[in-house]
């Protein structure tokens, strides 16, 4: 008599969604840890790692929801941890980013397709990361840079309580324009609402206005030209340097 063995019953492997959910509630709980043992904020590390605000809360509270793809993800890893003064690469390699297989064999004779080994993916998702991230804060602002454009206006009037710049004309609102001389860093706050956020490329250029006050700052002071209400434009600072401008509105008299 044959006897049959019952076949085990094999454990449910998490999902990659569940494993990236777990890994990245790990990692973000050790930035955030490492980053407060610094005494540093998130916004400190926005202008180091040029990374949005929102998007390294997220990963520190592990919402991997509010999160690009996996990929994007662990390039954004990388640069918090290396901002923290660790190894950032080995540290974003914990985060998994999918499935590796990508390899297929032909069911027919003669038909044999090479497979990509796991290296070759390796070196692939490296290079991809590097040429990525940059312009992926750049993507994700286009929204908000779109809404923010705004029309020239001319005969307005405005302050600089920096003393740098001072408009002459009579208004009862404020416009500012900005080129870039070199990619920097930009936070404009237009009436107490932040209206935009994040790195603007070399040469490109934009324009906000208020009806109240308007503040420009940028962690690069020598690569921005602004513009008062389509005056000559300068130098916000010094080239490296941090610098904020604060520019208010003056009514009509």
């Amino acid at each position: 008599m044959k006897w049959f063995r019952k076949k085990e019953e094999q454990p449910i492997k998490p999902s990659i969604k569940e494993h990236q959910s777990e890994k990245l509630a790990q990692i973000g709980a050790q930035l955030a840890a490492l980053r407060q043992e610094k005494n540093l904020t998130l916004d400190e590390l926005v202008v180091t790692t040029r990374i949005p605000r929102r998007l390294l809360q997220a990963i520190e509270e592990g919402k991997l929801t509010d999160l690009p793809e996996p990929i994007y993800i662990q390039g954004f890893i990388r640069q918090f941890a290396d901002a923290l003064g660790i190894k950032g690469g080995e540290f974003a390699s914990h985060f998994p980013i999918g499935s590796q297989s990508v390899g297929f064999q032909s069911t027919k004779k003669g038909l044999n397709i090479p497979q990509l080994r796991p290296i070759h993916l390796y070196l692939f998702y490296i290079a991809l990361i590097f040429c990525s991230v940059n312009g992926l804060s750049q993507l994700l602002n286009n929204a908000s840079l779109q809404a923010n454009n705004s029309q020239i206006q001319p005969n307005t009037q405005a302050k600089l309580t920096n003393a740098e710049t001072t408009g002459n004309n009579n208004s009862q609102s404020v416009q500012v324009g900005v080129t870039l001389k070199a990619s920097s860093w930009i936070s404009v706050v237009t009436d107490g609402k932040t209206a935009f956020e994040g790195v603007l490329p070399e040469g490109s250029s934009r324009t906000w206005k208020a009806t109240k006050q308007l503040t420009v700052k940028t962690n690069n002071a020598g690569g921005v030209l602004m513009s008062v209400n389509q005056q000559k434009p300068k130098e916000m600072g010094e080239m490296g340097k941090t610098q904020e401008i604060k520019i208010a509105a003056k009514p009509n008299l």
